[in-house]
């Protein structure tokens, strides 16, 4: 039996087996004599931002691979190195500082991280990695261990999309198996005269890897959920279920815990997401993105293996945020506690809008309300890109929506807000 904290409370932590474990031949690296850990992270987006935020106090040295030197972690990351995560050489020169190599994006092409994994420990590790980074490899993945999914088919041309449009009933959601994110690459088709949208400019090839369709079918659901688990070498914890609040393919809020969500359902769900990242063998953070039906069934939608928007909330309202348990389970470090800090915790992202000035927009969101958290990622700001969150942590749901909302708004630019 390994330690598994459910953080659904603030009592004491539950246990539970995460499945057999095996210790990495390089396990003897990452734990250094008198000196810091050192951990590179390939991606310089704001995920790696906020592993640094982390790092700094957990006294790890955090190595950057970014693609520009004016990436939002390469602002804050002193060791930083420019360059292609496509190019083997830039890779092994770049892991071959680091202790453990792991991932702000799951853009690195699998075959490259095999190779890289002789040389050097990568978490999570390309055998699980490959789950995350292609859609009908994790739909056959996790339909064959019988965890609830919508009904799919792998289409490779328009007539097989067109035989499974026939078969389900239309609509049906079609998307590509790799590079989709925030709502690109996703399609709702309402008739058959639509199934060549799809394949109108789809690569053939992504990261060396064959793109196809997975088709699937419509989901009514009422509301989506997102479960974020950290999983190290030997033990695992799972943080509060979630509801994420989608607009256009994109998160815009969550709110922990889920509201009206039974206790026992959370608890199954939670066992859920420990149940995936044990069986497929995730070293660090992941987040299961679901879909509750109207009819009663939850399904899985997505699956991230990396820190995720959907458990930002946990920097401000949890003991331990999810940055810093991707950091300890990346090393196999002792894990921290999950549980919540506060009764209920509103996340809402800001994403660019009218306002260009943030700074000066943060005097305002700080002078109004002096609890709430802002964290900005130092990006260029551009009409509906992520350039920052808010978290608002209360007693009163209601109220933390109010708060966070406000925040967001004004920081996007709303007078009104």
């Amino acid at each position: 039996m390994c330690p598994a904290w459910n953080g659904s409370t603030r009592s004491s932590p539950i246990c539970s087996s995460t499945g057999s474990l095996t210790r990495s031949r390089h396990d003897s690296r990452i734990h250094p004599v008198d000196r810091r850990y050192r951990v590179g992270i390939i991606g310089g987006g704001q995920l790696a931002r906020m592993m640094q935020q982390a790092a700094i106090a957990l006294g790890i040295e955090v190595r950057l691979l970014a693609e520009a030197s004016d990436a939002s972690a390469a602002q804050v990351i002193p060791l930083t190195t420019v360059g292609d995560h496509d190019d083997e050489e830039t890779l092994a020169a770049f892991a071959g500082d680091c202790d453990v190599i792991t991932f702000d994006h799951e853009h690195v092409p699998t075959a490259l991280l095999r190779r890289l994994g002789d040389e050097v420990a990568v978490r999570p590790g390309p055998h699980a990695l490959q789950f995350a980074q292609d859609k009908a490899l994790m739909r056959q993945r996790l339909s064959g261990m019988g965890v609830p999914c919508p009904r799919f088919a792998i289409c490779r041309d328009e007539e097989q999309l067109l035989a499974f449009g026939r078969e389900e009933g239309w609509p049906i959601i079609a998307k590509t198996s790799r590079g989709g994110y925030d709502g690109k690459g996703v399609w709702r088709l309402d008739a058959p005269d639509e199934a060549a949208e799809p394949f109108r400019g789809k690569p053939e090839v992504s990261a060396g890897e064959e793109v196809v369709i997975v088709a699937e079918e419509f989901i009514d659901f009422e509301r989506e959920l997102s479960v974020v688990v950290a999983r190290s070498p030997r033990q695992a914890v799972v943080y509060p279920v979630s509801e994420t609040v989608q607009r256009d393919g994109v998160c815009v809020e969550t709110i922990t815990p889920a509201p009206g969500l039974p206790d026992g359902k959370a608890a199954e769900l939670q066992e859920l997401g420990l149940r995936i990242a044990g069986e497929l063998d995730v070293v660090g953070v992941l987040a299961v993105e679901l879909m509750a039906a109207r009819d009663g069934r939850v399904v899985v939608n997505e699956l991230a293996m990396r820190p995720h928007n959907t458990g930002h909330w946990s920097i401000d309202g949890a003991r331990t945020s999810q940055f810093e348990n991707h950091l300890r389970a990346v090393l196999d470090l002792p894990l921290g506690s999950p549980a919540m800090t506060c009764d209920v915790a509103v996340m809402a992202n800001v994403l660019g809008g009218a306002e260009t000035d943030l700074t000066g927009a943060l005097q305002h969101v700080h002078a109004r309300d002096p609890e709430v958290a802002v964290q900005l990622y130092g990006k260029q700001v551009r009409p509906g890109r992520k350039v920052g969150h808010v978290t608002a942590c209360d007693s009163d749901r209601d109220r933390a929506l109010a708060r966070a909302r406000h925040a967001a708004r004004y920081l996007m630019g709303d007078p009104d807000a």
